[in-house]
């Protein structure tokens, strides 16, 4: 049916649907507008829009798969206090469906929830890689820190120029999570090498494992030239495990008080990075 001069026409449920999402991802507040992302590497999958939040993002990245990544971005966040916690693993791989105390709803791409003073977001749909995650959500309360836990493999995410890559090239500090063994340190020197070829600012580690005083000998041995730097500028935090959250994974349950000590460190590592760089020279 076409419409005649002055008549408007109706409007979709779909429509309606996407200018709701477009609103929740903060696209119409006033100073807010998308930033335009220019292609860093000819041939890779660029978006449309990037993303600019106005409270500090801190990237937490584990170096491996079950390393310890999402606990630790859980931790942090809880130090911090008013933060939130954003999930990019696709669906099916989420460390954070079970910890929430309370649902807030979802929208089609992301599930949002609350642990006490945390806001929690995960991704509702399965995303093939970082190219394809979407945009978070405006917070439904205040925060003072976003934590991004990076769940894509470092090299695949560094190589792209999606507006997750930028975020972690741009942050003040990256926290990257490994474990006490051999190949997680190896993991760990490759992370570090990675991030310095993308100029990515300063590294603070977390190490999930003994106290280095109890590492066997050949993990001792395994660590490498850009890990001790690391160390020898205290950069590098000692995680204690716990074997009831190994078990079980993360809950609605308080996380062990070891555990959101060394997040405080790491914490504090990372604010006094950025701290220095908003001071006038």
């Amino acid at each position: 049916m076409t419409t005649t001069a002055g008549t408007r026409r109706a409007v979709s449920t779909d429509e309606l649907r996407r200018a709701w999402l477009a609103v929740q991802s903060g696209q119409f507040r006033q100073g807010s507008e998308p930033r335009r992302v220019t292609p860093s590497i000819a041939g890779t999958s660029t978006p449309d829009v990037g993303w600019e939040p106005v409270e500090p993002v801190l990237p937490v990245i584990g170096c491996h798969g079950g390393a310890g990544a999402t606990t630790v971005a859980l931790a942090v966040a809880t130090a911090a206090g008013d933060a939130r916690v954003i999930e990019y693993a696709t669906a099916t791989a989420s460390g954070l469906a079970a910890a929430a105390s309370a649902e807030l709803g979802h929208t089609s791409s992301w599930s949002q929830g609350r642990r006490d003073r945390v806001l929690l977001e995960r991704i509702t749909a399965n995303v093939t890689g970082p190219q394809d995650v979407p945009l978070p959500t405006a917070p439904t309360q205040p925060v003072g820190l976003s934590v991004l836990d990076v769940s894509w493999e470092l090299s695949q995410l560094l190589a792209g120029s999606s507006w997750l890559a930028e975020q972690v090239r741009g942050a003040p500090t990256v926290i990257a999570v490994t474990s006490a063994s051999v190949p997680g340190l190896r993991r760990l020197e490759g992370a570090l090498a990675l991030l310095d070829d993308h100029e990515v600012a300063d590294v603070v580690a977390g190490v999930v494992g003994p106290r280095r005083a109890r590492w066997p000998r050949g993990v001792a041995a395994s660590v490498g030239s850009r890990t001790r730097e690391l160390d020898r500028c205290g950069r590098l935090v000692e995680v204690p495990p716990d074997a009831g959250l190994a078990a079980r994974g993360l809950d609605s349950q308080p996380l062990p008080p070891a555990l959101l000590s060394a997040a405080a460190t790491l914490l504090w590592l990372a604010r006094a990075d950025t701290y220095e760089k908003d001071v006038p020279s």
